[in-house]
């Protein structure tokens, strides 16, 4: 009934184009009464995709036109949508022996949709890379993968691929860098190492700025909290003791001049 609904409303609309190219030509015809109450019902506004790669939604607002160009009956609608299909690589550090898990889809796509994708995964074991030619098979038809405990034979680089199962189309890829260090080592987590100039770029070369942003305003919020602060506190008692010897030695100035 639907489709027999919107064939109508078409044939509606084509004819209406027909009428239009008539009466340009100066024939003098009559719009049907049926032509004059036709309405379509079309996306009207938009949201952003919910995800910047791989599927996500949107919503869309649907609303009848009426032939006066007034809206009615407008309601929202959720659809899929994909703005890019390559993610790039996320990074992970964990102590041998946490429990560690990693999903292809985000929690928002979860659900919605789902079923409708398969999930093939791939491994660079001990490697931290995106080249596809140095990754093999790995079994888990899951999006999800779960380490619990996690152990040091598990670090490196694991691929998933996204497929529709309807067209079996790769509509998402990304890569997970595992790794995996010992408890009685120290902390090795080598993006803390790098100056907000270094993330930004080693986010760009590996094609993920989602996390760029978050992690500058967490430097932010430390640095009330670490070093910086106390040198900024060391600076600034400098100033004012320096100033007072400054006020000082001025005041005995003028007292020498005023004799």
């Amino acid at each position: 009934m639907k489709t027999l609904g919107n064939s109508h409303i078409l044939g509606i609309l084509l004819c209406a184009f027909y009428l239009v190219s008539v009466v340009s030509s100066g024939t003098e015809i009559t719009i049907p009464e049926e032509l004059k109450s036709a309405v379509a019902k079309i996306a009207v506004n938009s949201t952003s995709c919910s995800v910047t790669c791989g599927p996500g939604f949107k919503l869309e607002e649907m609303c009848e036109i009426t032939p006066d160009g007034g809206r009615r009956n407008c309601t929202l609608r959720r659809s899929d949508c994909l703005t890019s299909w390559v993610c790039g690589l996320l990074h992970f550090t964990v102590p041998v022996g946490k429990p560690l898990q990693f999903s292809c889809l985000t929690s928002d796509t979860v659900g919605f949709g789902s079923r409708a994708y398969s999930y093939t995964w791939r491994l660079a074991q001990g490697l931290i890379t995106t080249n596809d030619v140095l990754f093999k098979p790995f079994k888990n038809p899951d999006s999800v993968i779960r380490f619990s405990p996690t152990r040091e034979s598990d670090a490196g680089t694991y691929r998933c691929d996204v497929r529709m199962l309807k067209t079996f189309k790769v509509i998402k890829r990304v890569y997970f860098g595992v790794r995996v260090t010992q408890n009685d080592l120290v902390d090795l987590n080598f993006q803390k190492s790098l100056t907000w100039e270094q993330k930004l770029a080693a986010n760009k070369e590996e094609g993920n700025t989602e996390n760029s942003t978050h992690e500058e305003v967490q430097e932010q919020q430390h640095f009330w909290q670490g070093e910086l602060f106390y040198e900024c506190l060391v600076g600034v008692a400098s100033g004012v003791i320096g100033g007072v010897f400054v006020s000082m030695a001025l005041y005995f100035f003028q007292k020498i001049l005023g004799r």
